[in-house]
């Protein structure tokens, strides 16, 4: 069911649902964690209200779920009131008008959407069970987190996460990730220029001190939380919320502010709330930086943060939500939805394979290198006004053009609750050189593909975003999103941005025949099969179906000796034969005489790309195969046969490989009837288009 549907049907039983789970059910246990009752705020606050004051960043305070990467993402969300209005929408409350139900907005792959919710909330002992307000009257937050629950199937599928996913549903942005080192150069000045254009950003406590072996690109909110002895919990999720640079004596200091959504449990190492630098300060800037309160909020040194966090995650805000750029430029994005089906475009992700080159392409041309901008320092995240990276030709330095690529996968976190997670994906970026971009027009030129250079790839990790900002020269480019197995299925959205003026298109065929496809070959019978034809005929002098197969059957064996080609044509097979080159239920000796002459190219065909001489075609060997007889088609169609054509082992053989070039010619020499005017669109009847339907 499409979500719209789904959300328009939750606004029909909106008043009846009890929350998330049906009336039947209580919410889906969490490790640790027993069921509560969802109800009413009303039935255990005496004045609950949707916000108090103003939404806040203490407004978010965890609760026995273990989703503080959502919390975290919330919380650095309050930083900027026009962004929380755009997904918390104001003049909602529980007085004046109020209906028991809340409206929020969220992004999903593409659109907003509008996700509605009752004020049911889960309940144990008179106390919220999981995320609350430092105000315990006040529940916008746990509404949303309900609202998030409800998009994505349950709270439990809520369990571990990356901060990048919430911040990108709450803003429809772009989630970068940058992998910390203690060299890490630029990283303070990356931040604060992110802070100032509205990004959300966020960081994770170091894990390694856990596993030294783990994988920084993996989830590790689910391999356990603890507390050292300095007031962090390791591989847990904080918001990043400030950035202040201090002089103490000739020192000059950078300073970051960080949140645990908990609401508690702070850092208790250098600038902490107690550390007595603070009375090194001038009282004004004192009182301006430090809050004493144990809120979950503190000040830690960059080298601390360095030491004691591996990754943070920015999200800048897409065209949509932050709007042109200062300078008048505008920005320019193109968004494509596909899909990575196994048997068909599902290659893996090593380019020297020859399935690799069966992924879904796109054709990036970048026009314009950078403009130039004063440098501050180099660092790991440059581009749209942050400093380092960017820049144009100065020393004679090759001019560049900065672009951000974002691969999703759709729908993922919906089969945690089947014992599924995301797959491993990311994507690599190959240069394609001017003297081959006039061949460059469809997936006819592949035999160019492992040819190509790679000009840059993205981490392949089990994440639902994976974005890469690249920095390339001016050109063509083939971006190849994949998955890591070649097995593997899913759902993707690939965008890609950039402030100067790019172009990007799918690469993908036109629906065409060759006119050699649609004639055909006339072959003339050997004596000996046309005395079969004429013995098994009698004398209506026409084959049905069984006559048909009896004589393919005879008429195939010795070309079956001769070639790999195995098995027989099958009698469903004949009566499509039937219906495509006779009169429907029967074949003529120079009706089957063209028929032959078919037959006999199609195995031709078919044993040419039959590379491994398995007597059967994978979906690559098979688009191969309909390209050599005269069939050009784009993604979707080839896609759709293959899935049809294909036996439970995602081969195609001889027999399927007949039916599908029978029918498609058919389809194309009946059709080819009714074009008028050489537009490529046709005029059917409705008796017209039956016709044609008797082929598919």
């Amino acid at each position: 069911m499409r979500l719209e549907a789904l959300v328009t049907l939750e606004r029909w039983r909106t008043r009846r649902d009890p929350g998330i789970c049906p009336p039947s059910r209580s919410f889906p246990p969490s490790p640790g964690l027993r069921p509560g009752l969802p109800i009413p705020p009303q039935e255990f606050c005496a004045e609950p209200q949707f916000i108090c004051e103003d939404m806040s960043r203490t407004d978010v305070c965890q609760g026995k779920l273990g989703n503080c990467w959502f919390l975290a993402a919330a919380a650095s969300l309050t930083l900027y009131p026009r962004l929380l209005c755009r997904v918390v929408p104001p003049g909602q409350g529980f007085r004046d008008g109020y209906a028991g139900v809340f409206h929020f907005q969220l992004w999903q792959f593409g659109c907003w959407v509008d996700v509605v919710v009752d004020d049911r909330l889960p309940v144990r002992e008179g106390k919220l069970m999981f995320v609350r307000s430092d105000q315990r009257n006040e529940f916008w937050a746990p509404l949303l987190e309900k609202a998030y629950a409800k998009l994505h199937g349950s709270y439990e599928v809520m369990r571990g996460g990356h901060m990048n996913e919430a911040f990108v549903d709450f803003t429809g942005g772009v989630g970068e990730v940058l992998y910390l080192r203690q060299n890490t150069l630029g990283l303070f000045s990356a931040l604060r220029h992110a802070l100032a254009k509205e990004s959300l950003v966020g960081a994770t406590a170091l894990v390694r001190e856990v596993d030294s072996h783990a994988d920084p690109h993996q989830d590790t909110s689910d391999r356990g939380e603890y507390r050292t002895e300095d007031g962090l919990v390791k591989g847990h999720a904080y918001s990043v919320t400030g950035t202040h640079k201090v002089s103490l004596g000739f020192a000059k200091l950078r300073l970051l502010r960080l949140r645990n959504p908990w609401g508690r449990v702070e850092w208790t190492g250098a600038w902490s709330d107690s550390c007595p630098r603070w009375d090194a300060l001038p009282p004004d800037r004192r009182e301006a930086l430090l809050v004493k309160k144990e809120d979950g909020e503190f000040w830690m040194e960059l080298q601390d943060f360095l030491h004691h966090f591996d990754t943070v995650q920015i999200c800048s805000l897409s065209p949509e939500v932050l709007g042109p750029s200062p300078a008048g430029g505008g920005w320019h994005i193109h968004t494509f939805q596909g899909r990575w089906v196994r048997g068909f475009n599902s290659g893996g992700s090593q380019p020297s394979a020859d399935t690799f080159w069966t992924n879904p392409q796109f054709r990036l041309t970048l026009l314009e290198p950078d403009e130039e901008e004063d440098e501050d320092e180099e660092g790991p995240w440059g581009g749209w006004g942050a400093a380092g990276a960017r820049g144009p030709a100065q020393g004679g330095r090759t001019p560049k053009c900065t672009v951000l690529l974002s691969l999703i996968q759709r729908n993922r976190r919906h089969l945690r609750a089947k014992g599924l997670t995301y797959l491993t994906v990311g994507f690599h970026v190959f240069r394609i050189p001017e003297e081959l971009l006039g061949l460059w027009d469809s997936p006819r030129s592949r035999a160019l593909l492992p040819g190509l250079l790679r000009a840059d790839r993205s981490p392949f990790c089990a994440r639902r975003d994976v974005s890469r900002r690249c920095r390339l020269r001016p050109g063509h480019y083939l971006v190849v999103p994949s998955a890591a197995r070649a097995s593997d299925e899913a759902d993707f959205t690939l965008r890609i941005f950039s402030e100067r003026r790019h172009t990007a298109v799918e690469i993908d065929d036109v629906i065409s025949a060759d006119l050699q496809a649609l004639t055909g070959p006339y072959m003339p019978l050997e004596l000996g099969l046309q005395q079969l034809f004429q013995e098994l005929a009698g004398e209506e002098e026409e084959l049905n179906a069984p006559q048909l197969q009896t004589l393919l059957s005879v008429a195939l064996e010795p070309a079956r000796a001769h070639a790999r080609t195995p098995g027989e044509i099958g009698l469903r097979t004949c009566e499509q034969l039937l219906q495509c080159f006779g009169h429907g239920q029967s074949l003529a000796l120079h009706h089957f005489q063209q028929l032959w002459g078919y037959l006999l190219k199609w195995q031709a065909t078919f044993d040419k790309f039959d590379e491994d001489a398995s007597g059967t075609m994978n979906s690559y060997e098979l688009r191969l195969a309909l390209n050599a007889a005269g069939f050009h088609l784009n993604n979707q169609l080839t896609q759709a046969l293959t899935s049809r054509y294909r036996d439970s082992r995602l081969r195609v053989d001889f027999e399927r490989f007949v039916s599908c070039v029978a029918q498609l010619t058919c389809i194309f020499r009946h059709c080819s009837q009714h074009l008028d005017g050489g537009e490529g669109v046709i005029c059917l009847t409705h008796r017209q288009w039956m016709e044609v339907a008797t082929f598919s």
